[in-house]
């Protein structure tokens, strides 16, 4: 966000993680251009609080190496101004109570400070301040404060990207005439490579379309499975939310027990920073229909 600059700090009701509708509950446009101004932004910029696993060695320097897992992200946003003309004030003020309520679900928070574009987080509030000074009576607030929280503390690019998987198919004969008779092209290799362009690991969706038989998807770079050992007829689909830990047909029936026992926990599958390999499989006897299907949406993730 930039105080006074050409980019609006937009906290924005759009899709959600993944590219599904949340509820649009927050509206408020806060920054160049609004009633509402701020100085002063902590905690987006920031690496988040961490857990650190490491413990000290009981008889040698140092410590044993352990896993370092983010905390929530507080999002403060400090030295608030709202001004606007005496007899508005009241009604700017009630606005901006109304788009910063509490409420149980996190919202979308879409920051944008600089040329490298808005980042979204899901937050929602935990402290707001307005307080009543003698600038009141003049139309100006000073000295107001937000304060966001997000349990998830990635921050996302708002584009959602998306990426199809065949499962692979047999070659296609083709008569090249340069000795060696005839030959063959893969019609779907059942392998692709997509790309996190952020710096956090992020949790894709991930849909198996039928008609396929225990539809297998694998990170290559990560060495994640996920597996089911379920038949999709043509037509079915089974959904894969890898950050809720779900994994469901349309009518909400759970397929968690399907998995199969190289199946990764689904929290666990995440395309990591930078390229990741994919393959798209099926059960070895199974043929290989072209209607099949792996489909992933996510967005980058950044820390």
């Amino acid at each position: 966000m930039t105080p006074d600059g050409p980019h609006q700090n937009r906290r924005h009701a759009g899709r959600g993680r993944h590219g599904r509708r949340s509820t649009p509950l927050w509206r408020l446009l806060i920054g160049a251009g609004t009633p509402y101004k701020w100085r002063k932004l902590e905690g987006w910029e920031e690496l988040p609080e961490l857990d650190n696993g490491s413990v000290p060695r009981p008889s040698a320097h140092g410590s044993f190496l352990g896993r370092l897992l983010s905390q929530t992200r507080t999002v403060a946003l400090g030295e608030v101004i709202v001004r606007a003309p005496v007899e508005q004030l009241g009604l700017v003020v009630e606005t901006l109570n109304a788009d910063t309520p509490l409420v149980e679900d996190e919202q979308p928070l879409l920051v944008h400070l600089d040329e490298r574009g808005p980042l979204l987080a899901w937050a929602r509030v935990v402290r707001r301040a307005v307080p009543v000074e003698l600038g009141y009576a003049v139309g100006t607030v000073t000295e107001g404060a937000l304060e966001f929280e997000a349990t998830d503390p990635r921050r996302y690019t708002p584009s959602v990207q998306q990426a199809e998987l065949g499962l692979p198919e047999p070659c296609l004969p083709w008569h090249g005439d340069y000795g060696h008779g005839p030959r063959g092209i893969p019609a779907s290799t059942g392998d692709h490579t997509v790309s996190n362009v952020g710096s956090a690991p992020t949790h894709p969706v991930v849909e198996f379309h039928g008609p396929v038989d225990s539809p297998r998807l694998t990170n290559v770079t990560t060495g994640a499975v996920l597996e089911y050992e379920v038949i999709l007829d043509p037509g079915e689909r089974l959904v894969v939310d890898t950050f809720d830990g779900t994994a469901t047909l349309p009518d909400g029936s759970s397929l968690l027990t399907a998995a199969s026992v190289e199946c990764w926990p689904e929290p666990a599958f995440t395309l990591a920073a930078g390229t990741n390999c994919l393959t798209f499989r099926a059960a070895p006897d199974a043929p290989a229909d072209p209607r099949a299907a792996a489909v992933l949406r996510w967005r980058s993730a950044h820390w």
